[in-house]
């Protein structure tokens, strides 16, 4: 098992666009980054948010995580994932809201 793998936003930003939104973005770059097989290969996998990122909708970290999420859970995501921002974009907010979704979501089907 790799100690620690890195995905960074930046190689998945289209035109150099200050926002991500979208479940379908989410989900393409979730298949694009191979973040799943990272997850499971990985001790953990540290996801790089660009410096000058204005926005990232919860929606879009919902598809990014949400296979993370279902499988471990919301302590066991922070302890898999860890996210740094390289500029002062507060991801915290979105990010949780994602990750009661996709919780709630689970609850709720099985």
């Amino acid at each position: 098992m790799t100690a620690e793998s890195t995905i960074n936003l930046e190689d998945f930003r289209p035109n150099g666009s200050k926002v991500f939104t979208g479940r379908d973005r989410g989900r393409q770059v979730r298949l694009d980054s191979h973040i799943d097989e990272l997850a499971d290969s990985s001790n953990h996998v540290k996801v790089v948010i660009p410096a000058n990122i204005y926005s990232i909708i919860p929606s879009f970290f919902e598809e990014l995580f949400i296979n993370i999420i279902s499988k471990h859970g919301r302590i066991g995501f922070f302890k898999k994932v860890k996210i740094v921002s390289e500029g002062s974009y507060e991801f915290e907010t979105p990010l949780n809201e994602a990750i009661d979704r996709v919780l709630r979501d689970k609850t709720a089907i099985g």
